[in-house]
């Protein structure tokens, strides 16, 4: 994929943004990461579709949806719907 298919919000101490960046890579999904703690707004945003919770890794997609923790197959079924 040549764009960016996803927002990932994370944070450089998150195991399992790590796990989940990693996954992605090998199958050669592209994304744009952003640390919320870097970036107020961000977290902001990571809130606003956790129920006021920061948690990360948290997905969001290009038509608004958004995924907190999903598997690597969750993130290829999302974005299988998304150019269906």
């Amino acid at each position: 994929m040549s764009e960016r298919s996803f927002t990932m919000y994370s944070t450089p101490w998150c195991g399992y943004c790590h796990r989940l960046r990693g996954q992605l890579d090998r199958e050669g999904i592209s994304y744009e990461v952003i640390d919320i703690e870097q970036h107020p707004e961000a977290a902001v945003t990571v809130q606003e579709v956790n129920n006021g919770n920061q948690t990360v890794p948290t997905l969001v997609y290009a038509d608004g949806s958004a995924q907190t923790n999903p598997s690597l197959a969750q993130v290829k079924a999302k974005l299988a719907s998304l150019t269906s």
